[in-house]
């Protein structure tokens, strides 16, 4: 596992007028910093800044000869401060609802201002990280050369903040929060005809549905290695997610950002609905031509974008394979 390193964000002020000093961890994969061009892969709600190598999460899509190459590129990843991954006190962010995505977006571009990054090639996030990678392209609109928001959205939908809203409520009240949650989360991130496809109403006992001992594993499993203060505060984050918050338009901001915007979204997903998408992409392509949309044929859902490696590959093997090449020979996306 790459080694973690930290940087130090003194009196960072939130959204929310509330003053803290926080620790923010990272790793680095693949050719040394300012050695090459730079992608931030920003993770997931229950995942952590360890993208690839021997437990990373993404491998499938990050390495060495993977569509996008460590023998090429410098990865880094934040890890979301409180996400326990860092062992970092989740007391230290106890009150979650101070946070938003915003301000992680902020937090995450104090931090590459530290490190001296100044132009990444691209910007990759998953869910929750994708909606965190709109609000730093928001932010920064001149940073970035390749946004790739995956499976998310620019905004938190009603869809999205009912649901957190149940997540909130079950994190509070439930006598095991974790499992709980995670249990209803779960049945956000896949649909029916996948759970049909994968258990056939089959049962392990005459009692217990096959599907029903699936969400007891996840959910026991992600009690095993998460924490409830990390729990709240990713679904803090998920909720507040909003690029055009005291800004304008959506059209008004995400015209600014000079990125080729390359969104993708998943027929399936019931979590980030991809009619969403789509409407984003047709008004956004009015006004500016380097934006993208590519769709995961799938029945899985949300997960699909975590199960789907070889669609997601062909959609981003473009951009990681020519343009590469440009960006190493012109050396502008190198702090």
């Amino acid at each position: 596992m790459a080694q973690l390193h930290y940087i130090t964000i003194q009196n960072y002020r939130t959204e929310n007028a509330k003053t803290f000093t926080l620790n923010l961890s990272y790793q680095t994969f693949g050719k040394a910093l300012y050695t090459a061009p730079i992608i931030l892969v920003n993770h997931a709600l229950t995942g952590n800044s360890n993208v690839t190598g021997e437990t990373g999460w993404w491998n499938d899509i990050i390495g060495k000869n993977k569509c996008i190459n460590t023998d090429e590129y410098t990865i880094i990843s934040f890890n979301i401060p409180g996400n326990g991954y860092d062992n970092i006190p989740g007391h230290l962010i106890e009150n979650y609802k101070d946070f938003t995505a915003r301000d992680i977006a902020k937090l995450f571009a104090l931090a590459l201002e530290q490190l001296g990054i100044h132009q990444l090639f691209a910007l990759i996030g998953g869910s929750v990280g994708g909606g965190i990678a709109w609000e730093l392209a928001a932010l920064k609109p001149r940073l970035i050369q390749h946004l790739i928001p995956i499976a998310t959205d620019w905004k938190s939908t009603d869809w999205i903040i009912a649901n957190c809203h149940i997540q909130d409520a079950i994190l509070n009240n439930s006598s095991q929060p974790l499992v709980d949650a995670r249990m209803h989360a779960m049945t956000l991130y896949r649909t029916p005809a996948s759970l049909k496809e994968k258990f056939e109403r089959s049962k392990k006992v005459d009692a217990l549905f096959n599907v029903e001992s699936w969400l007891s594993y996840h959910g026991k499993a992600l009690d095993n290695r998460f924490q409830v203060t990390a729990y709240k505060l990713m679904n803090q984050i998920l909720k507040t997610i909003d690029i055009t918050r005291s800004r304008n338009s959506f059209l008004a901001v995400a015209s600014k950002i000079e990125s080729n915007i390359h969104i993708i979204t998943i027929n399936s997903d019931l979590f980030f609905k991809p009619d969403d998408n789509w409407e984003s992409f047709v008004e956004l392509k009015c006004l500016k031509d380097n934006v993208f949309i590519h769709e995961i044929k799938s029945i899985h859902g949300h997960d699909a974008f975590l199960i789907e490696y070889d669609q997601l590959a062909r959609f981003l093997k473009p951009i990681f394979k020519v343009e590469a090449k440009v960006a190493i020979l012109k050396k502008k996306f190198v702090a």
